[in-house]
């Protein structure tokens, strides 16, 4: 429900003993969380009141008390800025009101702040350095969140995998930043305590110089990237340079060298937030606003290919064939449809192949033996005692062989061995095949898998000899017609 100022004149007086308003207006905030207003005392002091409209602001609004109370007197005096004061509080069901003395100064828009002076954005560079210098304890004593680099880049995949459900997302723009968000270089940044929420309305000017920083509901130490993603929506690339030089000859720490990209990054991202956020709360004002943004950046990107948001360049998509053109031929150098279509994601961009390795050219027969080393046996599935073995592997007897098969073609198919018994003799063979009976046939399709050699039931005179070898690397093929 929505509150007028008055009515949070009203709730002040209760927050604040003593106050006796005078004179009451709307203040600027979030319309979506908070309705504010800006009072003036019977004293002529101002006073600040904000109430949350649902449980999740309201929510927000304590944790940034609990916030400002880990802020000592003594590191307020270090701040070149500002920060509000919490005077007092109304709880009214679950919702919290709160009571800030006023903070001197205004708001600005973001036209307004580049096209300040250069001492503007040296007092912006500052109070960024400020904050990101600020000490991780704080964070740490009120039991706020910490993420370490791949903590908080993991955390953007979960968000975005989120944003993707709901099926409003331009594609263009989630495959974008997937492709930035798995850039795993990219994050590579020391963690610091991060505003969370900085931008142009919680920047409060007067003149030339920053005269406090509110909002402080999302306090946490993570990418000091996040409080740079207002920045990098101005268009005068002056004014931004202006703030990062000062912002860097102040910090501490040096900053890494891709924080503007992960700023850029954070910038376009916040646009499938507040679709989520929007979403979520049912609220299908914000769900319209957010996919007309989200289809006008899509737009931009196609077109212009928007900011670089990652070190890898994205991959280019891999054009559509063109009607009635020609198929590519096998032996042309062109990779044909079947080898690169499996390798296309859904979004029609072909990934980057670092290496490919030719495979060896099949080896040449031997001269003097006919023999190819390391012949790849098929295996045939084992037979079974109590049926009959299938063709595939029935033993094939020295008549069946002379029969019905050529014997070249046969040892091609099965062992690829053209060699004789006593060549295999030469070769290391142990086996008796010269001595076995001349009814007896050894079988030209026994299965010779590493897994399991299939046993078929033969009488006395057709068992081949107790040493034929049964070895996966090269299977002697006895020629039996001789016999």
């Amino acid at each position: 429900m929505r509150r007028k100022p008055i009515e949070l004149a009203a709730v002040a007086t209760a927050a604040v003993p003593g106050l006796t308003p005078t004179a009451v207006s709307s203040a600027p905030d979030d319309p979506a969380d908070f309705d504010a207003a800006l009072l003036l005392d019977s004293e002529g002091k101002r006073w600040r009141v904000r109430s949350p409209r649902h449980a999740e602001a309201s929510a927000r609004l304590e944790t940034e008390f609990l916030v400002l109370r880990a802020f000592a007197p003594g590191i307020r005096a270090e701040l070149p800025f500002l920060m509000p004061t919490v005077a007092g509080t109304v709880r009214q069901g679950p919702l919290s009101t709160f009571v800030y003395s006023h903070l001197a100064g205004a708001t600005r828009s973001l036209d307004d702040l580049s096209g300040g002076s250069p001492t503007l954005a040296r007092e912006i560079g500052a109070a960024l350095a400020a904050i990101h210098d600020l000490p991780r304890s704080i964070v740490s004593n009120a039991d706020l969140p910490s993420y370490t680099p791949n903590e908080f880049r993991q955390r953007r995949l979960n968000e975005l995998d989120q944003a993707a459900t709901t099926g409003k997302i331009p594609p263009l723009l989630l495959l974008r930043w997937e492709h930035a968000m798995e850039d795993v270089s990219l994050w590579r940044f020391n963690p610091c305590v991060v505003h969370g929420d900085l931008h142009e309305d919680n920047l409060l000017v007067d003149g030339d110089r920053v005269t406090a920083v509110t909002g402080w509901t999302d306090l946490r130490i993570g990418d000091p990237a996040d409080d740079m993603a207002w920045l990098v929506a101005s268009n005068e690339q002056d004014f931004v340079n202006a703030v990062l030089d000062h912002y860097t000859s102040s910090r501490r720490d040096v900053p890494d060298v891709h924080l503007l990209r992960r700023a850029a990054l954070s910038a376009e991202f916040a646009l499938a937030q507040y679709l989520v956020k929007g979403m979520a709360a049912g609220n299908q004002d914000m769900v319209d606003e957010a996919e007309s943004m989200l289809a006008t950046l899509a737009d931009d990107v196609a077109e212009h290919g928007g900011q670089p948001i990652s070190v890898e360049p994205l991959p280019r998509p891999v054009p559509a064939p063109e009607p009635g053109a020609e198929p590519v031929n096998a032996g042309s150098d062109a990779p044909s449809a079947a080898s690169t279509a499996p390798g296309v994601p859904a979004g029609g961009t072909a990934p980057r192949i670092s290496k490919v390795t030719l495979l060896p050219l099949e080896p040449e027969p031997d001269a003097g033996t006919g023999a190819v080393p390391a012949v790849h046996v098929t295996p045939i599935p084992r037979a079974t005692e109590d049926t009959a073995p299938n063709a595939s592997a029935q033993p094939v007897t020295a008549s069946d062989t002379n029969a019905d098969t050529d014997p070249d073609s046969d040892a091609d198919s099965n062992a690829g061995d053209t060699g004789n018994a006593g060549e295999a003799g030469d070769t290391g063979e142990t086996g008796d095949a010269d001595q076995s009976d001349s009814g007896a046939g050894v079988s030209a399709a026994e299965d010779t898998s590493t897994q399991s050699i299939g046993v078929v039931q033969q009488d006395s005179a057709s068992r081949p000899g107790p040493g034929d070898n049964t070895s996966t690397t090269a299977i002697p093929v006895v020629d039996t017609t001789s016999r």
